[in-house]
């Protein structure tokens, strides 16, 4: 009989234990949010760890998406990709 071993990791971010048996937030990861308008549906986008854009896709059919993150910046959070 095999076992089984799962082909991915589970990765809880943002959480640390506080000893006491209940986890609090640690530093969060920058994100903004994106309507992808290809299949209707919204995905957090997160920070890539140099700081410099934004990256994700579309959890439908996988268009991918980067948001460049420039001098001036914006306060808007959320955004359309068409």
């Amino acid at each position: 009989m095999a076992s089984y071993e799962p082909d991915y990791t589970l990765d809880i971010d943002g959480l640390e234990d506080t000893g006491n048996g209940v986890a609090a937030p640690s530093q969060r990861r920058r994100w903004v949010g994106v309507r992808f308008d290809c299949c209707g549906v919204y995905q957090r986008l997160y920070r890539t760890k140099d700081g410099r854009l934004y990256r994700g896709h579309c959890p439908r059919c996988l268009r991918t998406v980067r948001i460049r993150v420039g001098p001036g910046g914006t306060s808007n959070r959320f955004f359309s990709a068409q």
